[in-house]
């Protein structure tokens, strides 16, 4: 694994329902937040303890000449070429008859001569009140995010522990159709029987909508009283969910490394917090690499036999403006 820590890295962030802007007094003594990325081969952290950060925000001064340039030479993925590869990634979803299979592309931004970082991250707190919401820069890479779906959250006082199943993906107005409720089915299924390996009393909610932004999801909460020492394993056969991976999980990451044009980096991969009274992770969903020159959104949708790809494309656009629309530009 490779794992990086900068003396002075940047990071403020916000917790879902609230609008306490946090950061870290960036001490070294402890490793407060880190950034996993989805294939878990990499990882960034940030040291010190977690602090409100509101006061710091006004006077660190964040400035677009701090990010670095994009050397990565990726153009994005045309709409032809999502279609085409859509076409072949549904084809080996019904020949090895998958539940799902996760597909993403990124969506790249170049018409711009400079970013207003604060502003645009001020924009995405507004918009997605309900989300975990942070931009950060460690000197060589710099990431901005905002969203809802929980990976975990283990409470240090009670050893409860949460998480939530959620997918299926639509416009606010739209009603649900079966490709999203069988979409959401497995992820269901799968967090369940992961949890009852750890716990023997889970409490499962109704399925419910939940709303982020333009598009809302289908959400069903977990609840399970779990040992402190098995946190950890119990991560580790959460991520990947089916969410943003598909079902079977190896399957699905095979086909995921043979179709998607570009490596996921940190999209997908997961945020672990520590705090004095929980440990909370979040899946990094809504995201973007900053760079001075460009903005690649990460986005993507979790693929059945009944997909059709035109709406899979719409959608992908439909996730990429939780960012690009809250971007501050010149």
């Amino acid at each position: 694994m490779i794992k990086k820590n900068l003396s002075k890295p940047m990071i403020y962030f916000k917790f879902p329902f609230s609008e306490t802007l946090y950061s870290t007094d960036r001490q070294q003594d402890k490793e407060s937040i880190s950034f996993h990325s989805f294939d878990r081969l990499r990882q960034i952290g940030f040291q010190g303890n977690i602090i409100e950060a509101s006061e710091l925000f006004s006077q660190e001064i964040i400035t677009h000449e701090s990010l670095l340039k994009d050397e990565s030479h990726f153009n994005a993925e045309t709409k032809d070429e999502y279609l085409h590869t859509l076409q072949h990634v549904i084809h080996v979803i019904k020949d090895e008859q998958l539940p799902k299979l996760v597909y993403s592309r990124r969506k790249i931004f170049r018409e711009f001569e400079e970013i207003d970082l604060k502003q645009s991250f001020n924009n995405l707190c507004t918009t997605y009140p309900n989300a975990f919401r942070y931009i950060f820069n460690d000197g060589e890479n710099a990431w901005m995010g905002a969203f809802s779906e929980v990976l975990g959250k283990f409470s240090k006082a009670t050893g409860e522990f949460e998480t939530m199943s959620l997918a299926g993906t639509l416009p606010v107005s739209e009603d649900w159709s079966e490709k999203e409720i069988e979409e959401q089915k497995p992820v269901t299924s799968y967090i369940q029987n992961v949890l009852e390996d750890y716990s023997e009393n889970i409490r499962v909610s109704e399925t419910y909508d939940h709303i982020s932004g333009n598009i809302k999801h289908l959400r069903t909460d977990f609840k399970a009283v779990i040992k402190p020492e098995d946190l950890d394993a119990l991560i580790t056969d959460l991520h990947p969910t089916p969410a943003v991976c598909g079902i079977p999980k190896d399957i699905c990451k095979k086909n995921i490394r043979k179709f998607e044009k570009f490596p996921r980096e940190l999209y997908a991969g997961f945020i672990r917090i520590d705090t004095e009274e929980s440990i909370l992770y979040f899946v990094n969903l809504r995201c973007a690499r900053l760079y001075r020159d460009s903005v690649h959104a990460f986005v993507g949708g979790g693929i059945t036999a009944q997909s059709n790809p035109e709406k899979e494309w719409i959608e992908t656009e439909l996730k990429s403006e939780a960012i690009l629309k809250n971007l501050v530009t010149i």
